[in-house]
């Protein structure tokens, strides 16, 4: 089993940049697929990027080029960083994990970017 938690959201103005972070407990970190979703008010659950165990990633159309998804197995952390933010970024981040028998969800992090 694998526990996350995120860290690293906060307020930005347009422009600017965050590091969100996903530290996993509990199990074999590095054997795991790690996705970040977010979710703004009004608006579906968004899959925004994602890691795989041999570090393939993939990204939403709304975010490439600006969102980078990294892991370091050492620390049992993935990664997210944000550039060049745009309002429409604002929402709730979560990051979940995937194995071959269950996923897991962290608690979320806020992420407020200001025009």
């Amino acid at each position: 089993q694998v526990q996350l938690v995120e860290s690293g959201g906060g307020l930005v103005q347009a422009g600017g940049s965050l590091r969100l972070s996903c530290a996993a407990s509990g199990s074999i970190f590095r054997f795991y697929a790690v996705s970040w979703y977010r979710q703004a008010p009004g608006k579906p659950r968004e899959l925004v990027a994602v890691i795989s165990s041999d570090g393939y990633t993939n990204y939403a159309d709304s975010v490439k080029g600006r969102f980078t998804i990294s892991r370091d197995n050492a620390k049992n952390t993935v990664y997210l960083q944000m550039n060049s933010l745009k309002p429409e970024d604002t929402a709730v981040y979560y990051c979940k994990s995937q194995s071959t028998t269950q996923s897991s969800w962290g608690q979320g992090t806020q992420v407020t970017v200001s025009s």
